[in-house]
């Protein structure tokens, strides 16, 4: 119930508001802290990122772990976001913001072990954060080129933005891994961690299932 509720927010978690993109319209130069500032509440009010970084970092004890995972996402989003705007590469928003959703499911699934038992090798968790950053990204930059942007100081801003990205991903891990750090001494964590991550899947697949849903219906 917790999920069908959240659904409509979560199907629009990617997107740009009205506000912000009037403002990405009216830029014309650089205009670094403005960007930063966007890439910053991208990133703290984007669910489908917070809800796929909660999964990558659920089971993760060492801080340089934390690091290395959440550094291949931000490589594979800074990417791709880069490549995406500048080359005018479009996709299919509604294809894109499905698999995003299907990442925050895998991730989930792979935390109950459930690839494990389903699979004869096992998928090399580092190479599956890089590619689902890089979905992740591309959704982003399909997003800011259905905006009319100005081409002066558009590198400049498109940096800018993912500095800012790395910024809100910085504090929405600290309080994420804060909070990971208390639960996970208290009695009946592996339980509550079972529940928690399949309430996770099923917020990915009914992402999913909403936005594919919109390839046929658009």
């Amino acid at each position: 119930m917790l999920a069908l509720a959240l659904l409509p927010a979560l199907a629009w978690s990617h997107g740009i508001s009205e506000t912000n993109a009037r403002f990405v319209e009216a830029v014309s130069g650089p205009a670094i802290a403005p960007f930063m500032f966007l890439g910053a509440k991208h990133m703290v009010t984007g669910y489908d990122h917070l809800l796929f970084l909660l999964g990558v970092v659920f089971f993760l004890y060492r801080a340089r772990d934390v690091v290395l995972y959440v550094t291949l996402f931000t490589v594979g989003h800074s990417l791709t976001l880069m490549f995406g705007v500048l080359t005018q590469t479009t996709v299919n928003a509604y294809v894109v913001d499905g698999i995003i959703g299907l990442s925050v499911a895998y991730k989930a699934f792979e935390n109950l072990g459930g690839f494990r038992s389903v699979l004869p090798v096992r998928i090399d968790t580092r190479l599956a954060v890089l590619v689902f950053g890089l979905a992740h990204g591309l959704g982003l930059a399909t997003k800011v080129l259905d905006l009319t942007v100005s081409d002066s100081g558009l590198v400049t801003n498109i940096v800018s933005f993912n500095v800012g990205v790395e910024i809100g991903q910085i504090l929405a891990l600290v309080l994420v891994v804060f909070v990971l750090n208390r639960w996970r001494v208290l009695a009946g964590f592996d339980r509550h961690a079972m529940v928690a991550n399949t309430l996770l899947m099923a917020c990915g697949f009914l992402l999913a299932g909403y936005q594919f849903a919109g390839v046929w219906l658009a």
